[in-house]
């Protein structure tokens, strides 16, 4: 075969070859499945109580600022690498309900930057005595969720996710669903106590 029926051959087979262009794959994420979730009622040695999954690995409280009435508490889930963050914070006046009402929604709004959307669900149990606010946010922001709940004289808590990775929606999606689930557990079971 000369360079002549060679260069003849390859162009027949160049014209009748696929007709489809190659694509590039989109990237892929894993399809995570996590189990069932089975709550227990945590009754630390805080001023309210509540129900948290037992997926939870790790929970710990502390005082905050030197102050007998503000405590932070954190809710591990180290297979998920997220952490939920939560802060009490005893309600003195109207003032200071004003003032954690305000700090609340600025938080959320901080993340208005890199969001693509934040959603509001209202919150109301006035048989519990417990009202407030979940908030959910898409798009690449460093937190999806985060809420407050209060009886609007005594008590205010305030909680937020976060993962220990660089946010990529899409990637930690699956994981921040699942446990929105378990922040509203937690608006859904708090109890103050007297």
């Amino acid at each position: 075969m000369n360079l002549k029926q060679f260069t003849s051959l390859l162009l027949i087979f160049c014209c009748f070859s696929c007709g489809d262009d190659a694509l590039p794959k989109p990237k892929a994420y894993l399809r995570l499945e996590y189990p069932e979730a089975k709550y227990v009622s945590i009754n630390p040695d805080l001023p309210f109580s509540f129900e948290k999954n037992m997926l939870a690995t790790d929970v710990t409280n502390k005082r905050l600022e030197d102050s007998r009435e503000s405590y932070g508490l954190n809710i591990e889930y180290s297979n998920l690498k997220g952490t939920i963050y939560l802060t009490y914070k005893k309600i003195g006046n109207k003032e200071d309900l004003m003032r954690y009402l305000r700090d609340a929604q600025n938080f959320t709004q901080e993340h208005t930057r890199k969001a693509d959307e934040i959603t509001e669900q209202v919150f109301e149990d006035s048989s519990r005595k417990v009202y407030g606010m979940f908030y959910e946010v898409g798009g690449n922001a460093a937190s999806q969720s985060q809420f407050y709940v209060t009886d609007s004289v005594n008590h205010f808590l305030i909680g937020s996710l976060y993962f220990y990775a660089k946010p990529n929606y899409d990637s930690i999606l699956p994981a921040a669903q699942y446990l929105k689930t378990d922040i509203k557990r937690i608006m859904e079971t708090v109890n103050w106590k007297k």
